[in-house]
């Protein structure tokens, strides 16, 4: 992949969602809060306004302010940092490991900006059958949850195929003298 499209990918997708989840997340402020869940197909999806003030599924919520913001805030962004550095620093990942790490970048960027402006993060998505739920998400919890799944499923570093070998260094070497 060229270095304009590696970039052009990477840009593409994380202003993509930290565009739509700023939208929806300001949509759900103004169209949810203080509303009644709506359901669709038999339940199966729920929208609902939610203020998460811990990390995945309220893990934290409870803790001191001071360590929810080491740890939501300071640590959260320095993984991000590092996800950058991570894209910056190995151009030959592969499309789909750029497109995962970008993903991961763009949704805790949304969440950041959330806990950052206001202390928390806005979700209203919920979906499930009867009593076998989600928790409540948003736009950017898609986007970390499909980063990871795909780091999960395809690696982190370059695969062999994606290494830049050059015919020379497969052949083997062929002897010049006389036989």
């Amino acid at each position: 992949m060229s270095r304009f499209a590696r970039y052009a990918l990477i840009g593409g997708t994380v202003i993509g969602c930290i565009g739509c989840d700023r939208v929806t997340k300001n949509v759900a402020v103004e169209k949810l809060y203080h509303a009644a869940p709506k359901h669709y197909w038999n339940d199966t999806v729920r929208i609902q306004y939610a203020e998460n003030t811990g990390a995945f599924l309220g893990l934290g919520d409870s803790w001191p302010d001071w360590l929810r913001q080491l740890l939501l805030v300071g640590a959260t962004s320095v993984l991000l940092l590092f996800v950058v550095w991570h894209l910056i620093r190995n151009p030959k990942l592969g499309v789909v490991r750029t497109l995962a790490l970008a993903l991961i970048l763009a949704g805790g960027v949304g969440n950041l900006w959330d806990r950052m402006d206001s202390g928390y993060v806005v979700d209203f998505m919920n979906l499930g059958i009867g009593k076998l739920r989600t928790g409540i998400f948003n736009v950017a919890d898609i986007a970390i949850t499909g980063g990871v799944i795909a780091l999960v499923v395809f690696g982190l570093g370059p695969k062999e195929d994606e290494k830049e070998l050059s015919v020379e260094d497969e052949a083997p070497q062929a002897s010049g003298g006389d036989a």
